[in-house]
């Protein structure tokens, strides 16, 4: 559901109480959400503003956001004219959608200077818009040309003009409604959700100005789960009719919003990765097709070592420019019909045979290292489209860079003399002398596996599936730590939806990489099996929140 006009009256309220407030850096986190590193007398804070058609809002949250190396045009022109300087005050009209910024700042000539930042968060028209003193656009986030809004043209030299405004009633000043007409064409700020909740009390004898003591009050969001989809707003949810839960304004928006968020950021930062890898799947599954064709057809070859000698020894009999030639076997038993290009006369078609059947004789093992090629190929790339679908923003960095070193993306700018970060494997410390490692992609499985673990310590991996590497340093390994690995490495495997998840454990000892492979494939010289179902309640105590 969209954040509404009263939601976000109690979002400006805690704005204010820490104005002024300080521009100490501007972020763009995607195509639609910016970041704004603050401070104030009260300390340092993160503005989070999305304006995503679906999840647009704003907030100020605690959340870690990874930035993007290069920043938009847009961004860079809020941090030339915003960065140092100081919002003084943030303003919402009536109890409309939006917020007006306004920071003041100094020019290049040091003189005091005043822009106005606007933050309108109106569904699939979000936006953020930087406006100069003049009330001139100096730019958006999102443009709006006059050949596609006539009535509101949101481009830079464009004159800023409010959205429009519908003469609706204050609800806190106003003491009765009329339940014959929607609320939400009578009051200011209401959504359809907040409607249904104060109509539905309304008739269930709470009084109007009552309700609105409470929501002028509150302070908290109380998000409600009906069917799987949550629901939210500043005041309890009765009419939903299921269990409620209360956070502060901020802390439950991070939690309504933070993860589909990052889905959808993930979705975009990670376009050009998938497109790479399932174009070279395609490849590479459509060439070891050919490959074994062309293998089928080299182990066949003797047949052209055999149609040579018989043309080299019935040359004589067969004239030049026919398609074919049918003779007598050698053995008596029979005739055998031979093939012939009809530019050629009967010798040279028998040259032409030798050298096919040489050809082939030698191009049997070259064909079967291709093949072999190809499917490890095919491996890496599954295992990749696998460990795609499973990652979050650290793995994101950590398989573009694993892909930039296999030379199937370019590196971009990437200063080659920095040190590479640290890999975000999953550490789970269980007890005092048991700690798990977890890897979700090659190079997170390659340091678990031969930096992090010991010989002596034991590895897991779904059996003849692409997944984690899951190592466990315990002094004791008892039957339920090795039920945890066995279904923390099922997890993140491309077994996850599946049941009964055979799953491979060893020590480390008895590992081997494959010199040759790519990724972080090893083989096993003994192992034990575990069938495993995957307990999601159980992972939930282990795994991030």
């Amino acid at each position: 559901m969209a954040l509404d006009g009263i939601i976000l009256s109690k979002i400006n309220g805690e704005l204010n109480a820490l104005l002024p407030l300080r521009i100490v850096k501007i972020n763009s986190i995607s195509d639609s959400e910016l970041l704004f590193q603050l401070k104030s007398a009260h300390g340092r804070h993160q503005l989070f503003i999305s304006n995503h058609s679906q999840f647009n809002h704003i907030k100020l949250t605690e959340h870690r956001y990874p930035i993007p190396q290069t920043p938009s045009n847009f961004v860079m022109l809020l941090r030339k004219y915003l960065e140092n300087g100081l919002i003084t005050a943030i303003e919402q009209e009536d109890l409309d959608r939006y917020l007006r910024f306004e920071i003041t700042g100094h020019n290049e000539l040091g003189e005091k200077d005043v822009h106005y930042m606007f933050v309108e968060l109106m569904g699939k028209y979000a936006n953020t818009i930087l406006v100069d003193k003049t009330g001139r656009i100096m730019d958006a986030l999102k443009r709006i040309p006059p050949f596609e809004n006539q009535r509101r043209t949101i481009h830079p030299g464009a004159q800023f003009t409010y959205p429009d405004k519908q003469e609706k009633a204050d609800p806190f000043k106003v003491t009765s409604v009329d339940l014959d007409e929607p609320l939400t064409s009578q009051l200011q700020g209401f959504s359809p959700l907040l409607a249904k909740e104060v109509t539905y009390r309304l008739h269930n004898g709470e009084i109007f100005t009552e309700i609105m003591k409470e929501i002028a009050a509150s302070k908290q969001l109380y998000l409600s789960n009906q069917n799987g989809q949550l629901f939210y707003h500043v005041i309890p949810l009765k009419h939903l009719n299921v269990p409620y839960e209360a956070y502060s304004i901020n802390e439950g928006l991070d939690r309504l919003y933070f993860f589909q968020e990052e889905k959808d950021r993930i979705k975009q930062q990670t376009g050009d990765l998938f497109k790479i890898v399932r174009r070279e799947l395609k490849k590479n599954e459509q060439k070891i097709v050919k490959l074994q064709n062309s293998l089928e057809e080299a182990l066949d070859c003797d047949k052209w070592r055999e149609y040579g000698d018989y043309l080299y020894t019935y040359q004589n009999t067969i004239p030049k420019g026919v398609k074919e030639v049918t003779l007598e076997r050698f053995d008596g038993e029979g005739t055998i019909t031979i093939p012939l290009d009809v530019r050629y006369d009967a010798r040279y078609n028998g040259k032409k045979c030798f050298q096919k059947y040489n050809k082939g004789k030698s191009g049997q093992i070259h064909i079967q290292e291709q093949i072999d090629i190809c499917q490890r190929e095919i491996d890496y790339f599954t295992g990749l489209n696998q460990q795609l679908s499973l990652m979050d923003f650290n793995d994101i960095n950590e398989i573009r860079q694993e892909m930039i070193e296999q030379g199937y993306l370019k590196d971009k700018g990437r200063n080659k003399r920095r040190k590479d970060p640290p890999l975000h494997y999953l550490t789970i410390h269980y007890d005092e002398e048991t700690t798990i490692y977890v890897g979700k992609n090659n190079k997170q499985n390659e340091y678990v596996t031969f930096k992090k673990g010991r010989k002596e310590d034991t590895w897991f991996h779904a059996l003849d599936y692409h997944g984690s590497h899951t190592v466990i340093h315990t002094d004791h390994l008892t039957e339920e730590k090795i039920r945890l690995c066995a279904m923390l490495a099922a997890y993140y495997s491309q077994a996850r939806d599946s049941s009964s998840i055979p799953v491979a454990y060893t020590q480390i000892r008895n590992l081997k990489k494959i010199p040759e492979a790519k990724g972080s494939q090893v083989t096993m010289s003994s192992y034990k099996t575990i069938y495993i179902d995957i307990d999601k309640e159980l992972l939930e105590q282990y795994l991030p929140k």
